[in-house]
């Protein structure tokens, strides 16, 4: 039996980018659903939202570094201070095509971050991340 996740979250600021990851996403089927957001504010409002007096709490949060309005490393500072009810049981994916070692390493040294990896997303990648963590 393959392994599925709840839901994945997907941030970044380019259109083209969600979308070719969530095609990936949905052909694979590795999750019963799948969000895209092209802005870091919209998904921290949509962490803190409810439903039936429940947050939604996407098992995978895949984070684009650079985008406007509010970057990812912006996103992760106020991600922390969350309750954890509305922090679920995330595993938080950076995602770039940042070059700067800097970055990677800032990303290790956040506590947050599970994993740093190029765009675009790749199918062997996505597995990997799903068999560690679930």
């Amino acid at each position: 039996m393959k392994k599925k996740v709840n839901c994945i979250l997907l941030i970044d600021d380019d259109e083209p980018t969600n979308y070719l990851h969530q095609i990936l996403l949905e052909d694979m089927d590795i999750a019963d659903e799948i969000i895209a957001m092209q802005n870091a504010e919209e998904a921290l409002e949509f962490l803190k939202s409810e439903e039936e007096g429940e947050h939604p709490q996407p098992d995978i949060i895949f984070l684009d570094i650079n985008m406007p309005v509010m970057n990812g490393w912006e996103f992760l500072e106020e991600y922390n201070k969350l309750p954890i009810s509305q922090k679920g049981k995330h595993v938080m994916i950076m995602l770039t095509t940042s070059v700067n070692p800097d970055d990677k390493h800032k990303a290790n040294q956040d506590g947050i971050v599970q994993d740093f990896i190029n765009k675009p997303l790749e199918e062997s990648v996505v597995r990997k991340i799903v068999g560690e963590f679930f």
